[in-house]
């Protein structure tokens, strides 16, 4: 009996010296704490855009007819003034010979007319009448000639053919569309952003609109020309919140056309911002906050706010100040109140433990 009591003794003794030298172990652990680093720095945000020529038309048929000639194909580069399509009209060559016709006899008529008032064989309104019917005469072949011009579409500027829906032999009413024309030449795209962005944007309107956009193609790759915002919206759509920003890309290699899609992506520059690692953070219910150790070295929990979120750091809304000292390590296992023991690293060194941990 004594025996087993002894021994039981014996390995109480050891599981209490065992706890002990755990707890020992346990309140050695040091932890690193850093400030956050005041730095000059840039973010990117991306906009869903859509790219639209800067002139884009549908050229329609104005008379009904014949298609008689496509003079072009699409996706062909146009200039300004060649024939893209001939319409044949019925009677339209007649109509301008019966109008000619009929203003050459108005005209002998008015001669005569005048030679008879002079001679006062008729009275000075016959003359007045002749004169006016050869204005009329005159008015109907101008607009003869017109209509018979018709027959002939060109382009109204330099472009791009669209689709061609109708084939030769087709009959036309006027109307009817016939391609488009698009000046690709450079380029208006729109992009939306929400109501709280069109305020900062309002607030520094002077500085954003001298900042360069970049926009990223279908293929991912960046287009080799910058672009600048122009203008926006007159009123937000009230069906998302959202107002639309029209920028002005120059395209003069044609690669963009009208229609396509891409990314409008807007890099802007922070100037004396606060920049935390992410790992010095954690989240609860949607919440993030930081643990600040004291004087004493207590650590306190505290919430931050998270203006933008970059590659392994978190710029700072408010939260935290520069002088403040927050856990870098161990923030899963340290409660709120807890003491620690800490080392102190720089923010330029605690970036570079953070740079070495995400390699």
């Amino acid at each position: 009996m004594k025996k087993e009591m002894l021994l039981m003794a014996i390995i109480t003794l050891i599981v209490v010296t065992g706890c002990r030298k755990n707890k020992e172990n346990s309140d050695q652990t040091v932890y690193a704490v850093t400030s956050p680093w005041v730095t000059n720095t840039q973010v990117s945000k991306d906009y869903v855009a859509n790219i639209e020529s800067r002139k884009n038309i549908e050229v329609r048929a104005q008379q009904e007819g014949i298609l008689q000639q496509v003079y072009v194909t699409e996706g062909q580069q146009v200039r300004a003034g060649q024939p893209l399509f001939r319409i044949s009209i019925v009677g339209a060559q007649q109509n301008v010979a019966r109008a000619k016709a009929e203003a050459e006899q108005a005209r002998i008529e008015l001669q005569n007319t005048t030679t008879l008032t002079r001679g006062q064989i008729v009275s000075p309104n016959a003359q007045k009448m002749a004169k006016a019917k050869l204005n009329a005469a005159l008015a109907d072949y101008k607009l003869a000639q017109i209509q018979a011009r018709l027959c002939l579409i060109s382009a109204p500027f330099t472009g791009v053919i669209g689709s061609l829906p109708k084939k030769i032999g087709s009959l036309v009413q006027g109307g009817d569309l016939l391609t488009t024309l698009s000046d690709n030449s450079s380029l208006n795209v729109y992009f939306n952003i929400s109501e709280p962005e069109y305020i900062d944007y309002q607030q520094h309107s002077a500085e954003r609109n001298k900042l360069p956009l970049t926009l990223i193609l279908a293929n991912g790759s960046a287009f080799s020309a910058k672009g600048y915002i122009q203008n926006i919206a007159g009123e937000f759509d009230s069906s998302s919140g959202n107002i639309a920003l029209r920028a002005h890309f120059a395209n003069p290699k044609g690669l963009l056309r009208n229609g396509e899609t891409g990314t409008v992506r807007i890099n802007m520059p922070l100037h004396n911002v606060l920049v935390i690692p992410q790992q010095a953070t954690y989240e609860e219910e949607d919440r993030r906050y930081v643990f600040v150790v004291d004087g004493a070295g207590y650590a306190h929990s505290r919430e931050i706010k998270v203006a933008f979120e970059q590659p392994e750091v978190f710029i700072i809304a408010e939260g935290v100040t520069a002088n403040d000292k927050i856990l870098l390590s161990g923030v899963q296992k340290v409660h709120d109140g807890q003491h620690v023991k800490t080392r102190y690293y720089t923010p330029s060194e605690a970036m570079k433990r953070v740079q070495l941990n995400a390699d």
